[in-house]
């Protein structure tokens, strides 16, 4: 309790990484070779757990790339905004995908929704796989929102994954029963404007992340920070049943 008590404190989660699904630590993660918190990246000034702060304060909190350095400031560490955003683009994704091979094994039914972005005053599609716990599968960005779409999407989702699930539960777009018919023929679809709100909910941090960047810069960009977002906020903040500080 009191090591998981002085940790919060100090804004560094370190938890048990042994079990799968169990919250784990950013200098538990093994990023180009490195496994010590205290090491630094060939390249690098600062060691790995400072830039591992950093991510966790980027992708768990809705912050600004200047709101960071105001933050690392207080605790006696100097960085630009643009060394917020390098950190990011260079260590988000690898991050992420430490997070996502501890996670628990995702539940058998798939929620997939889009959500309407506007990039550079053109209307772009953002497509999001959850879940039924609220753990994200796979986002996609594309120019439309039609069958091939879909369809792409659905095949990102079976590839990553390497399963396929029980039932697909989408909103009355039409895309989604074309795209099913080719791709997941055998599996049971529920189509309901009512029951895809775990889906829905789930573009609500996006939208939060979306006025604190005042938008994204580009489709490739929006789909980059999703994908390390996503895995990285989700593990961080877990379901209040599984949160290990509710009883401190």
């Amino acid at each position: 309790m009191r090591d998981h008590a002085e940790s919060r404190h100090r804004g560094i989660v370190r938890l048990s990484a042994g079990a799968p699904g169990s919250l784990i630590t950013v200098g538990d993660l093994r990023i180009d070779g490195v496994t010590d918190p205290g090491a630094r990246f060939p390249g690098y000034r600062f060691p790995a757990i400072i830039i591992g702060e950093v991510l966790w304060l980027r992708f768990r909190f809705s912050l600004s790339l200047r709101d960071i350095p105001a933050l690392m400031a207080a605790r006696g560490i100097e960085v630009s905004h643009e060394t917020v955003r390098e950190w990011c683009d260079k260590f988000g994704a690898a991050y992420a995908t430490q997070v996502r091979r501890r996670r628990p094994r995702p539940g058998d039914k798939w929620h997939l929704d889009e959500l309407v972005v506007s990039i550079k005053g053109a209307r772009r599609y953002l497509w999001r796989a959850v879940d039924q716990r609220g753990i994200t599968l796979g986002v996609l960005v594309t120019r439309r929102r039609d069958a091939i779409a879909a369809r792409r999407f659905l095949r990102k989702l079976l590839a990553a994954e390497q399963y396929v699930p029980r039932v697909l539960v989408t909103d009355k777009l039409r895309s989604y029963r074309a795209a099913k018919r080719h791709v997941l023929a055998s599996v049971e679809h529920r189509q309901s404007r009512y029951l895809n709100n775990r889906a829905e909910n789930s573009h609500q941090r996006t939208r939060l992340r979306e006025r604190a960047m005042r938008r994204f810069a580009s489709p490739g960009q929006a789909g980059r920070f999703c994908h390390a977002h996503d895995p990285i906020y989700g593990h961080f903040r877990p379901p209040q049943h599984q949160n290990p500080w509710t009883n401190l």
